[in-house]
């Protein structure tokens, strides 16, 4: 599949060479994601710098189903950092050095863009994997002699279940009403009741 692509360049030329990168970049983000909806990329050059040279932002948006994935790739320093003033123009120089190549920008935003792919991937996964609450009902009759009962599920229906479903032995302590926890499957003679847990 072809990934819908929009590429916009700001405050400088069009580029060939650096479209058909970000064309590279965009299809091998399929290879972590296969759900990809649509992919917008824009290269910028936001202030002129005549001393420092200029220096470039990418910005990815990336469109999956419930959500959207932003990159975004500028220079900056981290405003925590308190260091001595040699120490923040060595950091400082270092930042922006990176800046300054165009596709050392695109090569890192793609690679951020990656593994935020990867990570909605995983969340994803997990997502279908959520716990199903385990039914409830209560005790609506018994009949210690035979060893059997039958439960009121919450949602009305009435299910089977033998003295052997109930566990840690707790069948005879059962009364009319008691509330319970079980599975339900299916038997010879249709719906019951298993791993049967008084709750309480």
């Amino acid at each position: 599949m072809i990934i819908p692509l929009q590429i916009s360049f700001r405050n400088m030329k069009v580029s060939e060479v650096v479209d058909a990168r970000i064309r590279e970049e965009v299809a091998k983000l399929e290879t972590f994601y296969k759900g990809i909806m649509h992919c917008r990329v824009v290269v910028e050059l936001p202030h002129r710098r005549h001393k420092s040279g200029d220096l470039y932002h990418v910005r990815i948006d990336i469109t999956v189903p419930g959500a959207e994935l932003v990159v975004k790739r500028e220079p900056s320093l981290h405003a925590s950092l308190r260091k001595s003033d040699a120490e923040k123009q060595v950091k400082s120089y270092e930042g922006h050095a990176a800046h300054k190549d165009v596709f050392v920008v695109i090569r890192d935003a793609f690679k951020e863009g990656r593994r935020l792919l990867q990570d909605y991937a995983r969340r994803q996964r997990g997502q279908t994997k959520t716990h199903v609450p385990q039914p409830s009902g209560r005790v609506s009759r018994l009949f210690p002699e035979e060893g059997y009962g039958f439960l009121r599920a919450s949602d009305g229906t009435e299910i089977y279940f033998h003295k052997n479903s109930v566990l840690h032995d707790a069948f005879n302590r059962l009364t009319i009403g008691t509330k319970v926890t079980f599975n339900e499957e299916m038997g010879e003679k249709g719906a019951q009741a298993s791993t049967v847990r008084a709750v309480g």
